[in-house]
């Protein structure tokens, strides 16, 4: 596997990975309506374009040599804007692990792994002292995934899905 940043030109296979794999992180009770207003809005290849020119934004993709792309990261190096993210969050300087996406063919391969590193080096090379993201508390599958990489539950945040708040655990991992 080949983890590299994303290019403006990754922006629709962005957008096709993130169609495939949010689905499969949101609860069960999730509407179809709501994940694909979520999926039309803010994983679109226009977001995806404009996440790709925002300078505090840091993609990475795993990219075969023989196929599309396997899945993605996404860095936001900035404070957290979620008060009560911000109050969970101990280490300063942080960046928030926003998005780790990898296709559902792709699981159990290292496609996940390889790119969360890569991902905390680029924390690292930002500045960041710690890392911080949020998941669905029905979400084991990743709980896992996040504590057998080091990751340590924090805090509670909302995420708004459609008309619903969910319910997110924080994680944060010291670099």
């Amino acid at each position: 596997m080949t983890v590299r940043p994303a290019l403006p030109a990754d922006a629709d296979a962005l957008a096709e990975v993130a169609a495939l794999t949010f689905p499969l992180a949101c609860p069960p009770s999730t509407t179809q309506a709501a994940i694909a207003d979520f999926i039309a809005t803010a994983l679109s290849p226009a977001a995806f374009g404009r996440h790709l020119a925002d300078p505090d934004r840091v993609l990475l993709v795993d990219d075969p040599a023989d196929g599309p792309l396997d899945g993605y990261t996404m860095l936001v190096v900035a404070e957290p804007g979620d008060p009560g993210v911000a109050r969970a969050v101990r280490i300063r300087p942080t960046a928030e692990l926003s998005k780790i996406y990898v296709r559902p063919g792709r699981h159990g391969r290292g496609a996940a792994a390889a790119l969360l590193e890569r991902t905390l080096e680029a924390a690292r090379d930002r500045g960041a002292a710690g890392v911080w993201l949020g998941t669905n508390q029905e979400n084991l599958r990743a709980q896992r995934f996040y504590a057998k990489h080091g990751f340590e539950r924090v805090g509670v945040k909302r995420f708004r899905l459609g008309d619903r708040d969910e319910d997110d655990f924080v994680y944060e991992r010291a670099l």
